[in-house]
């Protein structure tokens, strides 16, 4: 199935496609995306909601020990690591650069706590760059659909970006993450919703 053919019947299953996390700046979509890690969007909503009433500025989130924070983040998992690496890019965003998230990849990939998946969301959300992140959902349903085949992230953005033309590729990847998230699941993905069936590579024996 060419990429075209795709991008028409995500657009029909997901004409506006909007990122699940929630959040009123860059700053907070940052730490959202850092607690998003190994977690699931709507724990992180859930944690955030509570935390953003209060810490939703670096400098307000440097108000708190890193004992604290891990005790508000707790449930999002890998706490420790999470509190460390906010309190940390929270430090180098006012040490550095006057207190805003950078609008520039190479710049947002210096703060800790921040790879190349996180960098990309936040450029394509907060900035509308143009980016594609590939997180599970992304990288299990290219390969499924044979946009790529790589179980490497970088592999399958290098994919996707040759596939699809640049101005989609915001869009796109937010389409990718739905339709990972709800139908090309992992485990019993709803192959009967599908409109790739027949061309996807998932084993369908027990459809």
């Amino acid at each position: 199935m060419k990429a075209e053919e795709i991008l028409k019947n995500l657009d029909e299953m997901f004409p506006q496609p909007k990122c699940e996390l929630k959040y009123k700046s860059p700053y907070e979509l940052l730490v959202a995306v850092i607690l998003s890690a190994q977690c699931t969007d709507k724990r992180v909503v859930s944690v955030t909601e509570k935390l953003f009433e209060k810490y939703d500025t670096p400098e307000k989130m440097l108000s708190l020990s890193q004992e604290e924070l891990e005790g508000k983040i707790h449930s999002c998992g890998f706490y420790h690591n999470k509190a460390k690496n906010i309190l940390s890019m929270s430090r180098a965003l006012i040490e550095k650069y006057n207190g805003q998230v950078p609008e520039d990849l190479l710049e947002l990939q210096k703060l800790a706590g921040v790879g190349r998946k996180t960098a990309n969301v936040v450029y394509s959300e907060a900035f509308k760059g143009a980016a594609i992140a590939v997180d599970t959902h992304v990288l299990r349903v290219s390969n499924r659909l044979s946009l790529a085949n790589s179980s490497l992230p970088i592999e399958v953005e290098k994919a996707l970006m040759k596939k699809f033309d640049k101005t989609v590729w915001g869009r796109l990847h937010l389409q990718l993450v739905l339709f990972g998230r709800y139908i090309c699941k992992s485990q019993k993905p709803d192959c009967l919703k599908c409109p790739f069936l027949n061309d996807c590579k998932y084993d369908k024996k027990n459809i």
